[in-house]
């Protein structure tokens, strides 16, 4: 097993490692790997060295359990290296439908409050239960239980999340939103001009 020469590694990969995991948006499991292939690391070899059991790494490495950013930084530090989290906002890029949905949801969510969520209430109820008796199919049928769960349990901060975020489970949320019918006709033409530039 040939032990890693951490100046070296880290001399000849310093602009390059970097560039190659955000660039390529690299996950914690293809880092790991990425680095144990370049070290000459074992599952077993970095087992023994991390304490962080065969069978565990085996399951990070191949993405069946979640590994933080602390357990990544940890395994990379025995093979000489560490992690270098780079934090930089970055445009998202939307499909028409999506980028849409996503506009319609950000004017409700200025007006979103206790208040208005009670008001809102019936509506956002027969949207629900109309969207239930037409909608098939995973994740369709989660995120209705997940919609219902926000509105039920007033999560106003959990509804402005998903009514805003740029993440998948978001963006998938939207897509059958109970939330249609509220935004005022005049703001609704508004924000179909501005996706529409």
């Amino acid at each position: 097993m040939r032990t890693p020469a951490p100046k070296a590694d880290a001399q000849r990969c310093r602009g390059e490692y970097s560039n190659c995991c955000y660039a390529l948006k690299m996950d914690r499991p293809s880092i790991l790997r990425d680095v144990m292939s370049r070290t000459g690391m074992t599952q077993s070899h970095l087992s023994v060295l991390s304490g962080v059991k065969q069978p565990s790494l085996s399951q990070m490495l191949h993405g069946r359990i979640d590994m933080s950013d602390d357990m990544l930084d940890r395994l990379l530090s025995c093979m000489g290296y560490r992690l270098e989290v780079v934090r930089r906002p970055v445009p998202v890029s939307l499909d028409h439908s999506s980028e849409r949905r996503w506009r319609m949801h950000r004017p409700l969510v200025s007006q979103l409050s206790p208040d208005s969520l009670r008001r809102w209430g019936p509506v956002l109820t027969r949207n629900l239960e109309r969207l239930r008796r037409s909608t098939r199919g995973e994740p369709h049928m989660r995120n209705l239980d997940r919609w219902s769960e926000l509105v039920s349990s007033d999560d106003i901060r959990g509804l402005r999340r998903v009514m805003t975020g740029l993440d998948t489970d978001s963006v998938q949320m939207r897509e059958i939103s109970p939330f249609g019918g509220l935004l005022p006709e005049g703001e609704r033409q508004r924000v179909l001009t501005e996706v529409r530039r």
